[in-house]
This record gives C-alpha cells, sequence and structure tokens, in this order.
C-alpha cells in the first residue's frame, strides 16, 4: 500500500471513529445568560467600540418604548466619571410583580430572561424601537455590574447584578409621590467581554441621541459627559421632529422654500412621516428610518416614498402644461437638490440586506406610497409657486442629465480599462483581483514619479491628480464630466458613478488619497472625499477609502534614521538623543522631497505605513460639514474657522 493510500485509509478509520463519538453528551446546553457571555458578537454585533456602544442604544430603546407608547417625556443619558452609564426615564417604570412564567418579579426576569419584555406580542407595546428586543438582559450579562432603580405607584424599588446574576434580589427602599414613575439603570461594560476599549465616545453617543430627538418628536433627551470638567448638559427636543431634522441637514445650504413640506399618516397599524425640502444643490440626501432604526441600505419604505415622489410630481407637470404629454422627469431628476427624512414605526418590521439594515416589509411600500402621494399632491395643489418650482428644477436636471449623457460615454470602456488613453497616466498593478489591489491618489507629478517607482507593482496602482479637483460640491453633473482628474478616477475604480454606481465592479478593495501635509494637501484631501461622498459614497460605505499618514520630519544620526510624526514627538524624541554627533532633520514638507524608497518605507509598505480608514457612518453630520466646508455659504464657514482656528497647525 503507497503512503497516501495508507494515510487516506487512517483518515476514514479517525472520522469513523469521531462520529461514533459524536453523541447527546457532546450538546452543550448554556443556561441563563450564558450564551450572551460566549458569543456576546451574535446579540450585540461585535466586542469592538461599535459593541460597547450597543449597549447604550438598548437601554435608551426601552425609554424610546415608553415615549412611542405614550407615557414618557424624558431620557436623561449620563456617562459617569469611571465611565459607566445611567439612563434614566420618566415612563411607567418596569413592573415588578411576580411573573407567572418564571415565578421571579418581573423586574428581575426582563434583566436574567432573553426575550423576555412587552415586545414580543404580550400587549406591552403596538410599536416598539431597537433592532432585537432583548436589551436588558444582554445589558446585565455584558457588564460587570448592573443596577436598577423603579420608581412606580408611589414605591421605590431597587435591584443590583454582576456579570447577569442577581447580587440583590429586589426590594422596596422607599416611597415616592404617586406621580413620580419610570427607571434608571446603571451599568458598567465587562472589560473581559470588551478587551478593545470600555471608553465611550462622546461623538458616537451625542450623534445618534439627536437623531433619536428627531425622530421621536415632543421628546426630550439629555446629554452629560461627566468625564469632562465642565460636564455641562446637553439637551435635545424637537416639536418639530422630522420637520427639524431636515432643517437642521439643510442648515449650511440655500433652499429654495423656507419650510420643509411635512407628511404624516397611519394605515394597518404602519405610521409614516415624511419631511422634505429642496436646496439649490445638485445631489439629493435622503435618510430612512424603521422603528428608529437607520435603514442605510434602503427597503420598502424609500421605494414607496421614490415612487410616489416621482409618479406624483410628473403627473402635476403634465396636468398643469408644465412638462409635454411625453416628456417624463426620472426619479434622480426629481430628486436633485432634495433633503427628505422617511420615518415609518411598524408594529412587526422585517430587516433584511447584509447589515440588516433594510426594511423588506411589502406593506411598509404601499403604506408609505400612499400616505405620501395623497398628502404630496394636496400639497402642490395648495402650493402653486412652490410645485412650479420642484418641476422646473426637476426639469433643468433633466437637461443636465441628457447633456452629461455624451460626457458619460467617455468613462465607459470600450474594451478593458483603455489605460493608455487616460490624462491622468495611471500607473496599473498586474493583479486582477480587486481584494489585494489598492490605487493611490497622489498629489503632483514628483510624487506620483516616486510612488511609480518605490510601489508594489504587483498590488499598488498609482494615480498622480495635478493641484485641486473641481469642487462637485458647487457643480452640475455635465461639468463634473468634463474634468478630466474626475473622469479618470471614475474609469479607473471600474464602479460608474451617481445612480449607475455599482460597488461590486471595483477594481481596487483601497482607494488611499496619499496627499502633502500642508494646508494645499488638506485642501486636495477635502475635495477628493467630497467627490467620493457625493458621487462614489458606496465604496465609502464599503470600507474601501482610506488617508495615507506621511511622516512630518526624518532625524538622521550617524546610522539611526527615525521618522517623527509631529512638532511635538520631535521635541521629545531629540531629548533622547546623544550630544553627538548632531542630528540633522529634514522637515517634508511634500511627498515630492522624498525619494522612492523613502516613500515606500514610511508611506506605502503595508508592514510600516499608518492608515486611516474613512467610513461613512455620521451620514448627517457628515452631510452638514461637506455642505458648510464647500458650499456657498460664508457665514457657517466663518464660524467654523473662528471656533476651531486654535486647533489649527500652520507652517511659516
Amino acid at each position: 500500500m503507497s503512503k497516501a493510500e495508507t494515510n487516506q485509509t487512517q483518515s476514514e478509520e479517525t472520522l469513523a471513529q469521531r462520529a461514533k463519538e459524536y453523541d447527546a453528551s457532546q450538546i452543550q446546553v448554556l443556561s441563563g445568560l450564558e450564551a450572551v457571555r460566549k458569543r456576546p458578537g451574535m446579540y450585540i454585533g461585535s466586542t469592538s467600540a461599535q459593541g460597547l456602544h450597543h449597549l447604550v442604544w438598548e437601554i435608551i430603546d426601552n425609554g424610546i418604548d415608553e415615549a412611542l407608547a405614550g407615557f414618557a417625556t424624558e431620557i436623561n443619558v449620563v456617562v459617569e466619571s469611571d465611565n459607566s452609564i445611567t439612563i434614566t426615564d420618566d415612563g411607567r417604570g418596569i413592573p415588578v410583580d411576580i411573573q407567572q412564567k418564571t415565578g421571579k418579579p418581573a423586574l428581575e426576569t426582563v434583566f436574567t430572561v432573553l426575550h423576555a419584555g412587552g415586545k414580543f406580542g404580550g400587549g406591552g407595546y403596538k410599536v416598539s424601537g431597537g433592532l432585537h428586543g432583548v436589551g436588558a438582559s444582554v445589558v446585565n450579562a455584558l457588564s460587570t455590574e448592573l443596577d436598577v432603580e423603579v420608581c412606580r405607584d408611589g414605591h421605590r424599588y431597587y435591584m443590583d447584578f454582576e456579570r447577569g446574576h442577581v447580587k440583590t434580589p429586589m426590594k422596596e427602599v422607599g416611597t415616592t409621590s404617586p406621580h413620580e414613575h419610570g427607571t434608571k439603570v446603571h451599568f458598567l461594560a465587562d472589560p473581559d467581554i470588551f478587551t478593545e476599549t470600555t471608553v465611550y465616545d462622546d461623538h458616537t453617543l451625542l450623534t445618534r441621541i439627536r437623531e433619536l430627538a428627531f425622530l421621536n418628536k415632543g421628546l426630550k433627551l439629555t446629554f452629560t459627559d461627566r468625564r469632562q470638567a465642565t460636564a455641562d448638559q446637553e439637551v435635545f427636543h424637537y416639536v418639530g421632529g422630522i420637520k427639524s431634522y431636515v432643517e437642521y441637514l439643510n442648515e449650511n445650504k440655500d433652499v429654495i422654500f423656507p419650510e420643509p413640506i411635512y407628511v404624516e399618516g397611519k394605515q394597518d397599524g404602519i405610521t409614516v412621516e415624511v419631511a422634505l425640502q429642496y436646496t439649490d444643490d445638485y445631489h439629493s440626501n435622503l435618510m430612512t428610518f424603521a422603528n428608529n432604526i437607520h435603514t442605510y441600505e434602503g427597503g420598502t419604505h424609500e421605494a414607496g416614498f421614490k415612487a410616489a415622489l416621482t409618479r406624483v410630481i410628473n403627473d402635476y407637470g403634465r396636468k398643469n402644461n408644465l412638462l409635454k404629454e411625453s416628456e417624463k422627469l426620472s426619479g434622480d431628476d426629481v430628486r436633485e437638490g432634495m433633503t427628505a427624512v422617511v420615518s415609518i414605526k411598524h408594529p412587526n418590521p422585517q430587516f433584511e440586506g447584509q447589515t440588516k439594515t433594510k426594511l423588506g416589509n411589502s406593506d411598509a411600500r404601499t403604506v408609505t406610497d400612499r400616505t405620501f402621494s395623497d398628502h404630496f399632491n394636496k400639497f402642490l395643489l395648495e402650493h402653486p409657486t412652490q410645485a412650479r418650482q420642484i418641476v422646473e428644477k426637476g426639469m433643468l436636471a433633466s437637461r443636465a442629465r441628457v447633456a452629461a449623457r455624451r460626457a458619460r460615454e467617455v468613462t465607459r470602456k470600450k474594451s478593458g480599462l483603455e489605460i493608455s488613453n487616460l490624462p491622468g497616466k495611471l500607473a496599473d498593478n498586474t493583479s486582477k483581483d480587486p481584494e489585494i489591489s489598492e490605487l493611490f491618489i497622489v498629489e503632483g507629478d514628483s510624487a506620483g514619479g516616486s510612488a511609480k517607482e518605490g510601489r508594489s507593482r504587483l498590488t499598488q496602482a498609482i494615480l498622480p491628480i495635478r493641484g485641486k479637483i473641481l469642487n462637485v460640491e458647487k457643480a452640475s453633473m455635465d461639468r463634473i464630466l468634463a474634468n478630466d482628474e474626475i473622469r479618470t478616477l471614475f474609469t479607473a475604480m471600474g464602479t460608474g458613478f451617481g445612480s449607475d454606481f455599482d460597488v461590486t465592479k471595483a477594481r481596487y478593495h483601497k482607494l488611499i488619497i496619499m496627499t502633502d501635509a500642508d494646508v494645499d494637501g488638506a485642501h486636495i484631501r477635502t475635495l477628493l472625499l467630497t467627490l467620493i461622498y457625493r458621487y462614489m459614497r458606496p465604496i465609502l460605505e464599503a470600507g474601501f477609502v482610506y488617508i495615507a499618514k506621511p511622516p512630518l520630519y526624518q532625524v538622521r544620526q550617524g546610522k539611526l534614521a527615525r521618522y517623527i510624526d509631529s512638532d511635538e514627538e520631535l521635541k521629545d524624541f531629540l531629548v533622547t538623543l546623544q550630544p553627538s554627533p548632531k542630528p540633522v532633520i529634514q522637515r517634508y514638507k511634500g511627498l515630492g522631497e522624498m525619494d522612492a524608497d523613502q516613500l515606500w518605507e514610511t508611506t506605502m509598505n503595508p508592514e510600516n505605513r499608518r492608515l486611516d480608514q474613512v467610513t461613512g457612518e455620521d451620514a448627517a453630520d457628515a452631510d452638514r460639514v461637506f455642505s458648510m466646508l464647500m458650499g456657498d455659504k460664508v457665514a457657517p464657514r466663518r464660524k467654523f474657522i473662528e471656533t476651531n482656528a486654535e486647533y489649527a497647525e500652520l507652517d511659516f
């Protein structure tokens, strides 16, 4: 018997033996909250910073549910000095009587039993926020300590836990006024679970808390960070709800009419809210939500809104002789310059998609379409001036789309990429595998030459750009496509752009912006990010966009060479050096001052380089910042500069 045949026989015998040993005794049953601690990612997505913040969202969602049910008016969120979290709401207070199935107080059941709560058909809530409905028990399981205080029916109750287990059974600790009611939860995330970090990011917390205040009109949410010296309380309270949200998003834009259009309706238990306003921009900003969850991937409610918007505007235009009978505005035409928020509350939301942020309920499309079209059609009839402005803006967009069609054809490949004809002098990599391919956008011919010479030809492509590209925030699509540098980038990536964008066709899964570490370099980087955010956003959301971090200095002393990133680091490093020989300090004012070896060693070599990944998670803030920095309004930009001038690093 050959060696190969012997190994095959032994392998088959081993498999047979293992098959016999696999019986009921090997089936592990995790009781209580052990499953959560064993596989936390199944319940909160990950144990990274994202999962850490998810703990906060789960408890806030319980307060939101009380508000949706009509009982809570205020939720307070506090980051304590020890990085623990306290969340208080003025809802009814978690029930404290005995839960029949468990034989334990309902308060204990909610915090120790998975899927225990008022969200599972028990009549507690007709509509609930949040994605899982397992919040309290999961947060308890993943915290080193958690204590809860409930006020209801004139009594105050307390109990606490340790890593999901009861530490102090529920007890009455005092009386309250008949008007005092609500729940206070305090917890400290377990560092054994969240090994990456247990430190909360105040910007992440503020962004979501503000968003929830917009999505739940009239609900007051407050945020206090006691880790800060001042510990000022920030209050978010929007009586206008998502109408105020649209005003917030358009704060730095020139609007066509002052008041956002607001629509609200309810049908078959589904509540639909839509707010929209048109600006003089060339791009649209549509944000959709289902039960307070940001549906980044859209879904049926988004499809219903888009269909209704396109149909109603076309019908109005034809009936009022603004459009010819044969003329039809596309969805892209009628959405150009539009800022809109669509929010629905569904009694049984079904989510799908890669990240579970795409709504799948078919009835949501029907109800959203019908509700919005009825109200929007009425609005157009009652406001003929604004209706004409909307139709005319769509007609302008349609004409620009026709003009852009010829420019678009230039970016399409007749056969392959046609690299030899690219005006941007793309030096492509040899690999055709997008997962290992990287496209460096490099400022200037000098740096481009060094990058081409020093790169790894298998995986790294170089696209030099000359100077500052067009500011797409202020440009129409035909003008954008007439720009050589932008057209080259679209073609090189292979994804298309705008409504034709297809992220699955991306030729590179890393798009790395590599500019000089000065004011001009920062400006070019901002122009590129504006282009990517407005017209290539799916690659941002896919995590394909990065910013290279080249060093600021090189210090040489004898055979020693060290790269330094900041003036402060340089000062600290010089103190550690011996007096002689005298160190030679080279300040890199541009990437072109590095030779090919230095550029590879510091900025391009995957073993040594530092890259910052750019994501699009804070879409609302990103939209406002790009509009403020790159738009026509001077006052908001001046205010931003005055506020942040102290943080600027200037070259003299």
